[in-house]
């Protein structure tokens, strides 16, 4: 008995064919279905951004390399905690009151460990007749690699949806050119956290020719270090790859 023959040009798959070619047709689809679930549970979750709601907060305004509201320590910050801020629409808040303290009231989002405060008028940031406690010191962490992407970080942090990936390229780097401030949301954590507030290398905001690159994959280079709960990472533009 001759084995079965397959012949492309045929309309009948031979009888002894069908269920090997069956099986396997079945084996791919399941390959191709569960492959991406697989990969997706074991990439870290960093929580779904969202907008949070109405929020108050008394902190200090400090202004390089982006405008950030330090918050004094609490039994949950124990070393403070750093919220980023911006205006509405893609600007950013005026620094006439940096290096005082203020309240400021404003919509909180949040994304992860990352949250920034929008706010919408001028008028709820206020300095405060007393002045609150320093905030801590900023803690050198040495010179790392990361590699992640370049967000805008209101929208990474969840008010825009997506507010990351190729899709929101064109929104983020309108963001970046309002001085919302930049961040490197990485593939992996370090030191505990996976958003980065991106600076230059001397402490100034990113460096202008990183927006090319915002939306793309990278491998990027240089110091990073902490404040308070925030973690700042002194970009060397000159190490940025596309991976």
């Amino acid at each position: 008995m001759s084995a079965p023959f397959f012949i492309g040009w045929e309309k009948r798959v031979p009888a002894g064919l069908r269920l090997p070619l069956l099986g396997t047709a079945l084996g791919l689809l399941a390959l191709a279905l569960l492959l991406p679930l697989a990969l997706g549970r074991a990439t870290e979750d960093f929580g779904s951004g969202a907008w949070v709601g109405d929020r108050e907060v008394r902190a200090t305004l400090t202004q390089a390399p982006y405008p950030l509201l330090r918050l004094p320590p609490d039994a949950q910050h124990p070393l403070g905690h750093t919220i980023l801020l911006s205006a509405f629409g893609k600007a950013q808040v005026s620094t006439a009151l940096a290096g005082r303290s203020v309240m400021a009231a404003g919509v909180l989002v949040r994304r992860g460990d990352l949250e920034m405060l929008v706010v919408n008028d001028p008028a709820r940031l206020a300095a405060l007749p007393d002045p609150l406690p320093a905030p801590a010191a900023t803690v050198a962490l040495g010179r790392w690699a990361m590699v992640g992407e370049i967000c805008d970080g209101k929208c990474a942090t969840g008010a825009m949806q997506p507010g990351t990936g190729i899709a929101h390229r064109a929104c983020a780097i309108l963001c970046l050119a309002g001085d919302i401030p930049p961040v490197l949301v990485t593939v992996q954590p370090a030191e505990g956290s996976s958003f980065f507030l991106l600076s230059g290398p001397d402490g100034g905001p990113m460096p202008a020719s990183l927006l090319r690159l915002v939306g793309l994959r990278l491998r990027l280079e240089g110091m990073l270090e902490r404040r308070g709960d925030l973690l700042v990472f002194r970009v060397d533009p000159a190490s940025a790859r596309v991976l």
